[in-house]
């Protein structure tokens, strides 16, 4: 019998091994590490688009950067 080991490698093996459920949790707890690491849940501006309106205001920040924001610097 051949093993999941011999297809997709330990990681995955073991992510296939795990119950739906189970993979439902994991997935949470990379999300939130993605959301903490400064990631987005904004969707891209679709450029192909035939609905994109490059005047429109994005949410988007400057620098391209989410989670950057100014600091005032003050002497202390």
């Amino acid at each position: 019998m051949i093993q999941p080991e011999e297809l997709v490698g330990d990681e995955w093996a073991a992510w296939y091994r795990l119950s739906p459920v189970e993979r439902w949790r994991e997935s949470e707890k990379l999300w939130n590490v993605y959301i903490h690491l400064g990631g987005s849940l904004e969707p891209e501006p679709d450029t192909q688009s035939p609905f994109f309106d490059p005047v429109e205001p994005s949410a988007r920040i400057a620098n391209g950067r989410p989670g950057m924001r100014v600091l005032r610097r003050s002497r202390v």
